[in-house]
């Protein structure tokens, strides 16, 4: 049996991963911590509850990481907190850098301390900067990075903090960065669910100016399948990317959602553009899929649909979380 700590738990991510390994891996422990902010909430662990130790605190709390880590034997610490919406980084970088950065380096700290196998940290494919629309150019696990917002910063220098404890400190690490993840329980600021609800409720969707941005897309539980691998077979000090090559732009996943909930195409409205607002990104995933065997599972078009469709299905689930942003976009 092995006890993994996953932080975020409560999140988007997180709690998919948590339902994700005890589906898979139902002789372990699962000690679930999330600080509960606005995005994050207990009702997306409901189902599993029982089968959890939750622990409410933060990342950046030493003494109660530290005790937690001791109390249950941790042996793997999965580290999915985050704050992680660009746009609210614009108005509150610090508290980014709060979270992400000494928040990071305060959990390996406690890790390093309580002597665990493995920590395991998410990372995103922003921390490369961005691509041309026009360009044939992908990241690799080697590209510099070049972070242009304080979200995406505050993210390299978490990955940075991590990789300098596995050669300080010889930390048993390993890192995925993922390209952008969509699914079922993610909080309504995020732009699928975002133009999902608005469009369920009669609302405009707020499109960027720069709308032919355009993302590369994994489902969620493609992108917990991933960690599985790395930490069942990743290489210690090793990053891997999780990518699928597929692409979608702003304006392209609006026109899903139309199509999806058919709505007209006048819902679309055009706004400013956030400031540092990056063009493209796009992971080269080779990596995983030579090492590790792992390839992604979800075809995009059925699982976009079948995401519109959930939020379609579960009003109250994001109906209480509307008024919870601190951003509207616009």
């Amino acid at each position: 049996m092995t006890s993994l700590l996953i932080t975020g738990a409560a999140g988007f991510i997180g709690s998919h991963f948590v339902r994700y390994w005890l589906r898979r891996h139902p002789e372990d422990r699962v000690v679930a911590l999330d600080a509960l902010t606005y995005a994050g909430t207990e009702t997306n662990l409901a189902d599993v509850r029982d089968q959890i130790v939750f622990v409410h605190g933060s990342i950046g709390d030493e003494e109660l990481v530290s005790r937690t880590l001791a109390e249950h034997g941790i042996d793997w610490v999965v580290n999915f907190a985050a704050e992680s919406h660009n746009s609210l980084a614009v108005l509150d970088p610090a508290r980014f850098f709060r979270t992400n950065v000494l928040g990071t380096q305060s959990l390996l700290e406690c890790s390093r301390r309580a002597g665990v196998a493995r920590f395991h940290h998410i990372s995103t494919c922003e921390v490369y900067g961005d691509l041309m629309l026009d360009s044939d150019d992908v990241f690799t696990e080697d590209s510099p990075y070049r972070p242009r917002t304080p979200y995406n910063a505050s993210k390299a220098a978490a990955d940075h903090a991590v990789r300098a404890y596995h050669e300080t400190f010889e930390l048993p690490v390993t890192l995925t960065n993922c390209a952008n993840n969509y699914g079922s329980h993610q909080f309504p600021e995020k732009v699928i669910p975002l133009f999902t609800c608005r469009g369920l409720n009669g609302e405009p969707l707020p499109l960027y100016a720069s709308s032919e941005n355009r993302r590369e897309w994994v489902h969620v539980l493609d992108h917990c399948s991933a960690v599985e691998a790395v930490l069942l077979r990743g290489r210690l000090g090793e990053t891997y990317h999780v990518g699928t090559g597929v692409e979608a732009s702003v304006e392209e996943i609006a026109d899903r959602v139309i199509e999806e909930l058919h709505l007209s195409r006048s819902v679309k409205k055009y706004v400013p553009d956030r400031p540092g607002h990056d063009r493209r990104y796009l992971l080269d995933s080779s990596k995983i899929r030579d090492e590790l065997g792992w390839q992604p599972q979800i075809d995009f078009d059925a699982g976009i649909r079948e995401t519109v469709r959930w939020y379609a299905d579960n009003r109250a689930w994001w109906e209480p979380l509307v008024g919870r942003s601190p951003v509207v976009e616009g």
